[in-house]
């Protein structure tokens, strides 16, 4: 395994980080005791950052990962969020976080959190984000139930705000730095560096675009995406590899970030993702990768209240009933 320092915290976190949300089921059900197992495996091959929130799976994830961390608390950086709780439940409020902070402490089975952030800080606004929220957090970590305080969310330009001006110590993004899209080092990137602050990067694989098989029918990018994402990956197989591996490897070179936070349920998963750990892309297959993706590159659209849309983000692509129907059975499993 492969680590660095997470910005200022000075913590040791290991380049790829277990993301909790699908033991959550929010992808659909699993096996608890392969979780368990995928989440044995991981620790003893050198994972140590593990992230988690109430949202996803509505608390299952935390109760799933404080069961399968009993005994290893140590061996961890365990982090979670507050201020998201469902597809429409938001509550950026001091008095939330207080009350929701002892709530994942207790799912979690810790005394402690070793990073407690704010859960996509584009739901809210942001002025009540910095005003309410964060000295909220500040007070948490002042009083020991948290150790260091961040911000998540999808649109860079909030999260740079906030970087800009706020004593924070994380920020996280998602979707903004794959081979889909880089707007993070045009947006975001240059803040955080300047500022010290561990930079985390969610979804490397563009939330299952940059699979074999391919993005679900829930995602919000337009349908052309998907097509040049399947002729990517017919050319990763053709070369002998997969465009998840190319991807993991694009998104594991990038400097400034701390760690690249990937899902998984599975010891398969966990494996796969190891091993990609250290190696590099054919530079050669990565260029012509590229060169496939330019015309739909970076395309991001519009997610949480209008006012902290990214410039030029586009709309949601439409679900229709059809696409709805899908997303049900998928949900189902």
């Amino acid at each position: 395994m492969v680590y660095k320092t997470l910005g200022k915290t000075g913590l040791k976190v290991s380049t790829i980080g277990f993301g909790t949300s699908p033991l959550g089921a929010e992808f659909g059900k699993i096996d608890p005791e392969e979780g368990q197992r995928a989440v044995d495996y991981a620790i003893d091959n050198g994972i140590n950052y593990f992230d988690a929130a109430p949202y996803y799976g509505r608390t299952l994830a935390e109760t799933r990962i404080g069961k399968f961390l009993e005994g290893k608390r140590d061996k961890v950086i365990l982090t979670s969020k507050a201020c998201r709780y469902d597809i429409t439940d938001f509550e950026f409020t001091a008095k939330r976080v207080m009350r929701s902070i002892e709530q994942s402490l207790k799912r979690l089975r810790t005394d402690h959190l070793d990073l407690y952030q704010v859960h996509d800080v584009e739901y809210g606004n942001i002025e009540q984000v910095v005003g309410d929220v964060l000295p909220a957090m500040f007070k948490l970590k002042q009083q020991g139930k948290v150790r260091f305080v961040g911000i998540t969310g999808y649109p860079l330009t909030p999260l740079r705000k906030i970087a800009e001006t706020e004593d924070i110590d994380t920020v996280l993004t998602y979707c903004r730095y794959n081979l889909m899209d880089t707007t993070m080092d045009d947006i975001l990137t240059p803040v955080i560096r300047s500022r010290g602050i561990g930079l985390i990067n969610a979804s490397p694989l563009h939330m299952r675009v940059l699979t074999d098989k391919g993005a679900p029918a829930w995602h919000p990018a337009p349908k052309q995406v998907f097509e040049i994402a399947r002729e990517a990956a017919v050319l990763c197989r053709q070369q002998g590899t997969t465009i998840s591996d190319l991807a993991l490897q694009f998104a594991l070179a990038h400097k400034d970030v701390s760690i690249t936070l990937v899902g998984m349920t599975k010891v398969h998963h966990v494996d796969v993702n190891i091993k990609v750990v250290g190696t590099q892309p054919d530079p050669q297959l990565l260029a012509r990768v590229r060169e496939i993706i330019k015309p739909v590159a970076n395309i991001y659209w519009k997610e949480g209240l209008p006012e902290n849309d990214d410039p030029g983000a586009i709309e949601k692509r439409t679900l229709g009933t059809e696409r709805t129907e899908k997303i049900k059975k998928e949900k189902k499993g």
